[in-house]
């Protein structure tokens, strides 16, 4: 593997980014605009719960967190997508660029992309509702990691959905963060849900992510094992995401179902 061709991958997508600057804003549209619907509902609910619980500070962080997941998956499938809406996949591949390479590149891309997203919504949730994510401490970096580690697995999962059943199956891949939004419990305890939900939720890393930010902005104490267990199955889903993808691209070369990508023609 060699760095410089997976860098060459994200700096391609940065030159699409800074050639078109509605590319560029249209990654920071969708979580503002959740993120200043949870502000305003929450600060609704202040008026209605009791003044010690911190709605304000768990719904925005949980709204915060989740964005940030959301965006890294999306800053892999996306510049995949560009590659394919481009006909430029088989392009790539035509070069000596090794698959490894081709997924570093976008998760570096996404990396830039996810950092952005998030300093955004830190700095909109500090001003606009005076929410400070900070207030989590040093646990706000493994928080950030664990749900990173996901955010990729996901967004290779996607691409390989992707490439397996062709372009066409892009709609299969949007709706995934939606789907898991239930398990995981981004806006509330895992306990509330009924118990085969509570299995599922317990394979997702971000339900440790959550459980811990909510007992953390609620006075409790910060508890590390449930967090390194979440930390093991993030890097697994990882793993798994990545062997998914191998697996997936060696078949449908073999197959020669590659083809429905088209290589774009002089």
């Amino acid at each position: 593997m060699k760095l410089r061709r997976a860098w060459a991958i994200t700096l391609r997508q940065l030159y699409l980014y800074r050639d078109n600057p509605t590319r560029f804003w249209q990654m920071f549209v969708w979580v503002t605009v959740d993120l200043v619907i949870w502000g305003f509902i929450t600060k609704y609910l202040t008026t209605v719960v009791a003044p010690d619980f911190g709605v304000v500070q768990v719904f925005l962080g949980a709204a915060i967190l989740w964005g940030f997941v959301l965006r890294t998956m999306q800053g892999v499938t996306t510049s995949f997508l560009e590659d394919v809406w481009s006909k430029n996949f088989l392009n790539l591949f035509g070069s000596p660029l090794q698959t490894s390479e081709y997924i570093l590149g976008l998760v570096f891309a996404s990396i830039i992309g996810g950092v952005l997203v998030l300093s955004a919504m830190l700095a909109l949730a500090s001003v606009a509702f005076g929410v400070a994510m900070f207030s989590l401490g040093a646990s706000l970096i493994p928080f950030l990691l664990i749900l990173f580690l996901f955010g990729i697995a996901l967004g290779i999962f996607g691409l390989s959905i992707v490439l397996r059943l062709g372009p066409i199956a892009e709609w299969l891949v949007w709706p995934i963060p939606a789907v898991l939004n239930p398990f995981v419990g981004v806006f509330y305890p895992v306990s509330t849900l009924p118990e085969w939900m509570q299995f599922v939720s317990h394979m997702l890393p971000p339900s440790y992510v959550f459980e811990g930010m909510r007992s953390i902005m609620n006075g409790g104490a910060f508890s590390l094992m449930p967090l390194a267990f979440g930390g093991a199955l993030a890097v697994l889903w990882l793993l798994l995401a990545y062997w998914f993808f191998a697996v997936t691209y060696r078949t449908v070369v073999q197959k020669g179902l590659i083809a429905r990508f088209e290589a774009e023609g002089p």
